[in-house]
């Protein structure tokens, strides 16, 4: 989303970060192999990992989970805000060119994973912005 707000000129509108339901890797880079796939598609990796927190929800917009079991654990995290105004939303439900329902963990797999996920993203990140500067989403 970051490689799509800069290439319009929105940067200064947006504040993007991306955070994990679980603790595994706080702290680390993102994964090189990720980090290689997007490389590839001119794209920057840059942050570190960090855990989702329950004020979150009320100093976002949208809250994207990945995949169901994702939605599930936000939602738990969400119940701990005093004030959510966050909109939680499964990511694919912005995707129109891929058929996925929910974005994989390619941290198992191979680097045709790793494509998968950026096809995902690339869809639903452009649809999103699309709609947002359409004035589509309440």
């Amino acid at each position: 989303m970051n490689h799509l707000i800069a290439k319009e000129g929105l940067r200064a509108l947006f504040v993007i970060d991306s955070a994990g339901t679980a603790g595994y890797h706080i702290g680390n880079r993102p994964d090189l192999r990720m980090g290689r796939a997007a490389k590839a598609r001119g794209i920057a990796m840059g942050g570190r990992a960090r855990q989702v927190n329950p004020s979150d929800f009320s100093e976002f917009d949208w809250i994207f989970a990945m995949d169901r079991s994702n939605y599930e654990d936000l939602v738990a995290v969400r119940s701990k805000c005093d004030a959510p105004t966050a909109k939680l939303v499964l990511f694919c439900d912005f995707c129109e060119s891929s058929s996925g329902t929910e974005v994989p963990d390619p941290y198992y797999g191979g680097p045709g994973d790793f494509e998968k996920v950026l096809d995902l993203l690339e869809d639903g990140c452009s649809v999103f912005l699309r709609k947002w500067k359409a004035g589509e989403l309440d």
